[in-house]
């Protein structure tokens, strides 16, 4: 510890070493024309925005408008749907935030409207890298969520930077991608590289930044109701608004789908009639912040999530399955923002929080019945500052504290397992600092380094360093590279729990997964309608963690590879489209399974979409392109493990029609080609399917 610390002390002043020049950064000049019969998007058109190479651009579906000084720009009231342009994706630019040598990519609120995302998971689906199971009809949470082929406990996701993920890493304990009201985001932002030495070192796929709503302008209600197929009903409401110096927002949602349709035969979870079974899920999910403006420099935010949501388990294989899973949550949030001396050179943001996650499975195993808890209780706090040094060099660093309290509970009747009931109560607390140092070495050319020091009760001290960097070659093009290092800890439940559902014994002696990350990528400005960003990716990780002979193991090594490419297209007034494509390759390079691709995870992932809007009138298709994925577990009689499920085309179609000036009608049509494809290991889709509701603004 003591030599890893010194490293650090010698690290850090060399990140202060300033370099003789800066680049110059952009300003994203926003619209705000007002004409007597309409309201005009302040979201800017793509042909009014500069596109300085020299900055990490932000490819957006809708893009944001952001403040160039907060105490000179006032918000703009909350624009409706059909203010703004359909799928795009633009380019902006947030310098004094996060590190410029890699991209970050952002979905905002009027897309995730458009596209009638119901989860994150359903948001996260059409950003570039994702490959995910786990959302839409008949969807288990067992059947996984991909960032740049890691799992979702590779990556690390934050609501409003705080994250909201604990140490339980088995399937139950996951990041359950529902725990937030969809009503209540703002915008979802995804950046990898060493924007990872900011979060954690676990951070081998991104980091998944979830900004929440915050209130302006005059109070407003938006409320809508949705119905549809498999008694799909979802409603949502928010008001929030602006008193003096107070911003407020409150939203709720509330979903449940019965997901019970007929499945081939060899489905996963076919009951005696040919349905689906236990597929079924209902979520009450509940945001509220406020903020105050305390001074010109000051302000506070408290933010509260909350979570209950029940479901059926559908993917532990055959024969038929009733295990259910009940999951409750709460999050809170304290921040307070401070500018340090005069001007926006300093910035000082201090945070704590509190994470509470309480997964139950439980269910009968034919004259038998089992059980398995996991209570997670997490307090967090954070010292983030941002300096500008000189105009050419800029520092972010701090300190992140967390502590962890799981227990864990187990319980089953079979004779053969019942001397593993135990209830385990552990806890683990874990330190870092870090920090990253830009330098504009030329107008053209800029460095990030990062480092990022870890101590954990668990695991002792590590070092975590990340290095980036992007060049201008010409105006319209810029290259750009980054390589980090990363270790991601067993969970407390995989090293003391027994998994009494599984039949899973756990294992004190498991190592960390190691291993670094890397891009290569090129941004091109192509004409004034055409922009695109293209990257290669890869990762190698050691002493993989995963289950041999039923007991927790480190099982070997993992290398992936795989390219990136997002362009949108701006065809006319009007008219917009956007095509994101993923090529992933992760392979098992040791062990029994040496030489296939990881399973669950497809080859690649197309997704494009074409949108008009027109006086309100939206119109959006939506075309998937899913090669398959191996299925690997849980198969059939007669499967093998090589086997892979077919590749499948899904056509989606969403519109949005005026009602009046603040009530408009959505209908979303889902798989228009009506094909029952497999959607990954025998689960299966229900063919077409459909929601229609209505959106109304107060």
């Amino acid at each position: 510890m003591k030599k890893d610390f010194l490293l650090l002390t010698v690290a850090l002043p060399s990140l202060l070493i300033v370099s003789p020049s800066y680049a110059v950064e952009s300003e994203i000049e926003q619209r705000n024309t007002n004409k007597s019969t309409e309201v005009t998007s302040d979201i800017p058109s793509l042909s009014e925005i500069e596109l300085p190479a020299i900055n990490a651009e932000l490819l957006t579906q809708q893009s944001i408008p952001i403040e160039v000084n907060p105490e000179e720009t006032q918000p703009e009231t909350e624009q409706s749907p059909s203010d703004d342009a359909d799928i795009s994706i633009e380019v902006i630019a947030e310098p004094d935030n996060l590190p410029q040598s890699t991209p970050t990519y952002v979905i905002d609120k009027e897309e995730i409207q458009k596209q009638g995302a119901t989860s994150l998971a359903d948001i996260l689906k059409r950003m570039p890298g994702f490959a995910i199971n786990d959302v839409g009809h008949g969807a288990d949470i067992h059947t996984g969520t991909y960032y740049r082929g890691a799992s979702i406990n590779q990556s690390v996701f934050l609501i409003n930077g705080r994250p909201i993920n604990n140490n339980v890493n088995t399937y139950h304990g996951g990041t359950d991608l529902n725990s937030i009201p969809v009503e209540a985001i703002e915008r979802v932002e995804l950046y990898s590289g060493t924007a990872s030495a900011l979060y954690g070192s676990s951070v081998f796929g991104g980091v998944v930044n979830i900004i929440t709503k915050e209130g302006y302008g005059k109070p407003k209600l938006n409320a809508s109701a949705e119905f549809g197929s498999l008694s799909l009903n979802n409603q949502q409401v928010t008001y929030g608004g602006s008193s003096d110096n107070v911003k407020y927002n409150f939203s709720f949602e509330r979903f449940f789908i019965d997901n019970r349709y007929r499945v081939p035969v060899g489905a996963a979870n076919r009951d005696e009639q040919g349905f689906l079974s236990n597929a079924d899920t209902a979520t009450s999910t509940y945001f509220g912040s406020i903020g105050v403006d305390l001074d010109q420099k000051n302000s506070l935010n408290l933010d509260v999530t909350a979570l209950s949501s029940r479901r059926g388990l559908i993917y532990f294989g055959f024969p038929l399955q009733r295990d259910r899973l009940d999951h409750d949550g709460l999050n809170i949030g304290l921040s307070w923002k401070t500018r340090l001396g005069n001007g926006e050179s300093s910035n000082l943001t201090t945070s704590i929080g509190y994470n509470q996650d309480y997964f139950s499975t439980y269910g009968p195993t034919g004259e038998f019945y089992r059980t398995g808890a996991l209570d997670t209780q997490q307090l967090t706090a954070r010292v983030d500052h941002e300096w500008k040094i000189t105009s050419n060099n800029k520092l972010r660093w701090g300190l992140d504290l967390k502590n962890t309290d799981l227990i864990g509970d187990v319980l089953s009747t079979n004779p053969a397992r019942i001397a593993e009931n135990e209830t385990e109560d552990r806890s683990l607390f874990n330190t870092a600092l870090f920090a990253v140092n830009t330098w504009n070495i030329s107008d053209n050319f800029l460095i990030d380094l990062g480092l990022r020091q870890s101590f954990d009760s668990q695991f002792g001290d590590y070092l975590n360093p990340s290095v980036g960097l992007r060049y201008a070659v010409t105006p319209i093009v810029a290259v750009r590279g980054s390589w980090a290092g990363a270790q991601r800890n067993p969970g407390l439940d995989q090293l003391y729990v027994y998994d009494t559902v599984h039949g899973w014994n756990p294992n004190p002696d498991l190592r960390p997964e190691t291993g670094s990350t890397w891009s290569a990528g090129v941004d091109v400005n192509f004409s004034q309608n055409l922009i695109g960003q293209f990257t290669y990716f890869g990762s190698s990780i050691s002493d993989r963690l995963g289950v041999i002979a039923g007991r927790w193991e480190n099982i070997g090594l993992v290398d992936t590879n795989g390219l990136e490419a997002a362009l949108q297209f701006r065809i006319a007034a009007g008219w917009s489209t956007f095509l994101n494509y993923t090529y992933t390759d992760a392979q098992i390079k040791t062990g029994s399974e040496s030489g296939l691709q990881l399973g669950l995870i497809p080859y690649s992932v197309l997704q494009t979409g074409v949108g008009y809007q027109n006086s309100g009138w939206q119109a959006n298709l939506y075309v998937t392109y899913n090669s398959g994925a191996r299925r690997a577990f849980f198969t059939n009689p007669g499967d093998t493990i090589t086997d892979f499920a077919p590749s499948f085309v899904n056509l989606d179609l969403t519109g949005r029609v005026p009602l009046t000036s603040n009530l408009g009608l959505t209908v979303y049509l889902e798989n228009l080609l009506g094909e029952q494809y497999e959607r990954v290991n025998r689960i299966y889709s229900p063919g077409f399917t459909f929601r229609v509701g209505l959106n109304a603004s107060f």
